[in-house]
């Protein structure tokens, strides 16, 4: 009886793959208004992985407030205003901008 012998993927190979495929992005991401509000501070500290989009990190942040009906926002990385498709990178300073009334 003769079998067929399939190479088996190495495991950790896949891993290490993964990992450096999406390593550690740090942001100092600065809070105004009802996001500040709802953190309870002007700026926190947030790691997503490589590749995280201005849409990530605002979906981070309201991850961190469940419940708190954070209203849309402007986002600016490093005093530039971006889309939510921008890619953020190590060490960015995003500003999540949200719409203030007055009178």
């Amino acid at each position: 009886m003769s079998s067929v012998h399939q190479p088996v993927p190495e495991p950790t190979l896949v891993f290490r793959q993964t990992h450096l495929s999406r390593l550690p992005v740090q942001l100092n991401v600065l809070l105004f208004a009802s996001y500040a509000e709802a953190l309870g501070a002007p700026s926190i500290a947030l790691t997503l992985g490589e590749g995280a989009s201005v849409a990530d990190v605002l979906a981070a942040i309201r991850a961190l407030a469940p419940g708190r009906g954070l209203p849309p926002a402007l986002v600016a990385v490093n005093q530039e205003y971006a889309s939510p498709e921008h890619l953020v990178a190590q060490g960015d300073e995003v500003a999540i901008i949200p719409p203030v009334a007055g009178g």
